[in-house]
């Protein structure tokens, strides 16, 4: 079974990355991309059914079709129910294995390298305290704490994070640093355990601004763009709505957090990888979910996919299509400077994953 990890962005992965790699290879703007699901073809397809799903689906050109199919990246924006939703589809001919592609997203060591991350680390099974030794605050970040309230916090928490801080602080000690990260470490280990017993549940509301968000919802949404996803992955989508019930066989999960480069402030992120290997001719060869659990600023959800489905026309399955759908949701893209701000992240965002997308080919058919 393929082990499972991190890909970034998204964070709002409002934007939480694809895979790690994907994400980092072209930047914390993947991974803080949103996620859309789109009717997916069968593997068994041939190439003319293919081409199909993607004109009739997604709505690509017969240029993009080409272009993708040549080895050239291909993304598309799709347009969204609302404007504090990013949609962004990509794809890619790869002339490598799926199996490839896995093990390069992977690789949390390789992410480690690259310069939108600032930490990353895999939890273990069962998650530990140690595991969270460098997840930690800015200062900036600790204090803003200091003076957070319901509906007025720097920091993305619900409102019995924002009391804890308060009350167990004691905010003129010479090391009150060290005590809200010791708190924040506690506490992320804490919900993480919540969630892996109790699943959506467990994620809680954002009680930082005005309008309280609730995350589970907000996720639900999110997996909502994904209607036709149980047609040809039933078990892989109620998985994504019933954990921790419902497990599939040939599912895996993995934890693990990240702090990245995004904005004008780092991003503590948690983020769930699972993964599902294909086990007939009528499934892709990989279907991988990154689901952010948590996220300190910008991303209030968001949920990344990826689709690794081998070539129908080639016997020797010596090359697959990378498929990508990111979506999430953020607040302040609406109104008047909302959708300025909403247009240059549509902007940036497929062009990182367009980046992204050649990336990862040329790493891939390199090796």
């Amino acid at each position: 079974m393929v082990r499972q990890s991190v890909n970034l962005y998204r964070i709002r992965s409002r934007y939480a990355v694809d895979l790690p790699v994907i994400r980092s290879a072209a930047s914390v703007l993947v991974c803080v991309c949103v996620v859309i699901w789109v009717s997916l073809p069968c593997t068994s397809q041939t190439s003319a059914q293919l081409q199909d799903y993607f004109k009739n689906s997604v709505g690509l050109t017969p240029d993009q079709i080409t272009d993708f199919r040549n080895g050239k990246p291909v993304v598309k924006v799709i347009q969204s129910r609302t404007p504090s939703d990013i949609v962004v589809f990509g794809a890619i001919y790869i002339k490598a294995t799926p199996e490839s592609y896995v093990q390069l997203a992977t690789d949390f060591d390789r992410l480690r390298k690259l310069p939108e991350y600032l930490a990353i680390q895999k939890y273990s099974s069962p998650p530990l305290v140690s595991d969270l030794a460098s997840f930690k605050f800015e200062s900036g970040d600790i204090k803003d704490l200091k003076e957070c309230k319901p509906g007025h916090c720097e920091v993305q928490l619900p409102t019995k994070s924002m009391q804890a801080y308060q009350q167990a602080i004691d905010w003129s000690a010479p090391d009150v640093e060290e005590r809200v990260n010791q708190l924040l470490q506690q506490r992320t280990i804490q919900r993480l355990q919540a969630y892996q017993r109790e699943g959506n549940q467990a994620l809680g509301t954002y009680d930082d601004k005005n309008d309280p968000v609730n995350e589970s919802k907000q996720f639900e949404s999110i997996l909502s763009y994904a209607q036709t996803l149980p047609k040809y992955l039933p078990d892989f989508h109620y998985y994504l709505l019933s954990y921790p019930g419902s497990k599939p066989a040939n599912v895996e999960d993995t934890f693990y957090w990240a702090k990245v480069k995004f904005g004008l402030k780092p991003t503590l992120r948690v983020v769930q990888v699972v993964t599902m290997k294909g086990q007939s001719a009528n499934q892709p060869a990989y279907a991988i979910a990154q689901k952010q659990l948590y996220s300190s600023h910008y991303f209030q959800s968001a949920l990344d996919l990826t689709f690794c489905i081998r070539d129908p026309d080639d016997p020797k399955h010596s090359g697959f299509y990378l498929i990508k759908a990111m979506g999430s949701e953020q607040a302040g893209l609406t109104g008047f400077k909302g959708g300025i701000v909403r247009r240059k992240a549509v902007g940036r965002t497929a062009s990182s994953l367009e980046k992204s997308l050649a990336t990862i080919k040329s790493t891939l058919e390199k090796q």
